[in-house]
């Protein structure tokens, strides 16, 4: 095989590659962007705020006050709403608390309220708790997307180097030079 062929082909593929790259790079960018906005925009809809300094564990004092707007708030809220649920039944889930309450209600006449009042709040703050790790593993999704587009572009610039050397490397060798052949230069006398 020639030396000029090898060249072409591999600046060639690798004019694809960079192409495809800058492409897939752009893309995880605006996918990155989309799900940073979304998250911001939906968890500030729901007007979410951490409460005071003085009702927060010292691990959460950072957040006092703060609307909720970011994965890593929302996953911060979640450690509260924890905190808060590990209270309301002795560190019962609701599925432990519910199973209790369903046994309770065999008979109508011996219904547990405290029972029914633990089953409503574990009910909502696992729900709460649940949607907003959601949100976090999204806003996680996006940081990665953010990370891989960089990645991406920096990849196809370096391959567009290449393709660029690959390109001039081919133009400057002789027509006849095959792979693997030593290229000697004519000197003129």
């Amino acid at each position: 095989m020639k030396r000029r062929t090898l060249d072409l082909t591999l600046a060639t593929v690798g004019l694809i590659v960079a192409i495809v790259m800058a492409l897939a790079g752009g893309l995880l960018l605006f996918a990155s962007n989309f799900t940073s906005n979304t998250v911001s925009t939906e968890l500030s809809a729901q007007q979410i705020f951490f409460p005071p300094a003085e009702q927060l564990s010292p691990a959460l004092q950072q957040y006092a006050g703060q609307q909720v707007t970011t994965g890593a708030q929302a996953k911060a809220y979640t450690d509260m709403i924890a905190e808060h649920l590990d209270a309301v039944a002795d560190g019962k889930t609701y599925s432990q608390v519910s199973g209790e309450w369903i046994a309770s209600n065999k008979d109508a006449t011996k219904r547990d309220p405290v029972l029914a009042g633990q089953r409503q709040t574990l009910f909502m703050g696992e729900t709460l708790r649940g949607l907003l790790l959601n949100t976090y593993a999204f806003s996680i999704f996006g940081l990665v997307a953010l990370i891989a587009g960089i990645v991406a572009l920096i990849a196809s610039v370096a391959l567009l180097a290449l393709a660029v050397v690959g390109y001039l490397h081919a133009r400057h060798t002789p027509q006849d030079v095959l792979v693997g052949a030593p290229h000697i230069e004519s000197i003129s006398a």
